[in-house]
């Protein structure tokens, strides 16, 4: 569930910080990501991180999913488990960090691995259920601290539930179909195809600014080439890893994926804008942390769950 960070469009990015004045700035503020750079100085166009470390972390990452995906399916949901759990830490540290809202992580942790077994084991009902637990739980956990900042402090531990653990419970839920490996090999290279192409295209041809105000170094030519990767990729795909699947099908799967991917790194984009960091963790070298490497894959989990489901059923 991870991807190289190298192959995206908005990694050609100046971590200047902007000339105009910001109030309540906090202490010791890291660079913003994505920040612009004055137009009179000339950009030069490079990854903004170690390139090889990068590739041998991916390609390690890469090597462990691929075994335990393929070789025992119970192993793949650890995988799973273990990015939502140290997500969700580098998520509630970066939250207590920069906003003072303590999002209980104990529950949170707790609940998050529950929900992705729960998937696996009983699908989506089992996931609401441990959801709405989770919910409960981080309620009453906060109890037992002062009820200063009580409503910011569970409200984003709710949101921290829904974001991370909850949509990776599509993840297990996919791996359960006959077929289910090669349905979590497709959500894998589909959202890795879509981020390649964006990266490839935008650095190429990357003129018109797709969302300056979140993310300036995304572009609508990146859009374009994430959008024709995972078509091209999703055709295949469907033809030649998903049982009863055909390549009208998979152009609009890796249509879909385009979109989600697109929209999950603009969202966490948005959420690092206002904790005012670059990235959510330093755990993986060239990288940054494992929430770094999750955005565009969550919003995206759901996303091939349900149409998987429609074009060939549950399995």
């Amino acid at each position: 569930m991870f991807r190289d960070d190298t192959f995206r469009d908005d990694t050609f990015r100046n971590d200047t910080p902007s000339a105009q004045p910001r109030a309540a700035a906090p202490q010791n503020p890291e660079p913003m990501p994505d920040a612009s750079q004055p137009a009179s100085a000339p950009q030069k166009k490079s990854a903004g991180r170690d390139l090889g470390a990068a590739i041998g972390v991916g390609v390690g990452l890469g090597a462990v999913i691929v075994a335990s995906l393929f070789v025992v399916k119970a192993a793949f949901v650890g995988v799973i488990t273990v990015a939502v759990v140290v997500g969700l830490w580098e998520l509630t540290k970066r939250l207590e960090e920069r906003k003072g809202i303590r999002a209980p992580l104990v529950p949170l942790a707790l609940g998050g691995a529950a929900m992705i077994v729960a998937g696996y084991v009983r699908g989506a009902e089992g996931a609401w259920v441990a959801m709405a637990l989770t919910a409960l739980g981080v309620l009453v956990w906060r109890m037992t601290e002062p009820p200063e900042g009580y409503l910011k402090d569970v409200t984003a531990g709710v949101f921290a539930a829904f974001y991370v653990p909850f949509l990776a419970t599509f993840v297990a839920m996919m791996l359960t179909a006959d077929d289910g490996a090669s349905r979590v090999l497709t959500f894998l290279l589909l959202t890795v195809v879509s981020d390649t192409g964006a990266y490839a295209v935008g650095w190429r041809f990357g003129k018109h600014k797709l969302a300056p105000r979140i993310s300036p170094g995304k572009t609508r030519e990146g859009l374009l080439g994430a959008v024709s990767f995972a078509m091209v990729a999703g055709a295949l795909c469907m033809e030649f890893l998903i049982d009863d699947g055909t390549w009208w099908q998979g152009l609009l799967l890796g249509l879909a994926v385009a979109a989600s991917a697109t929209l999950g790194d603009l969202g966490e984009s948005m959420i690092k804008r206002d904790l005012g960091i670059k990235d959510m963790g330093t755990l993986l070298p060239g990288h940054g942390g494992i929430m770094d490497r999750l955005d565009s894959l969550l919003p995206t989990a759901p996303v091939v769950w349900l149409l998987l489901v429609v074009f060939v059923g549950s399995g």
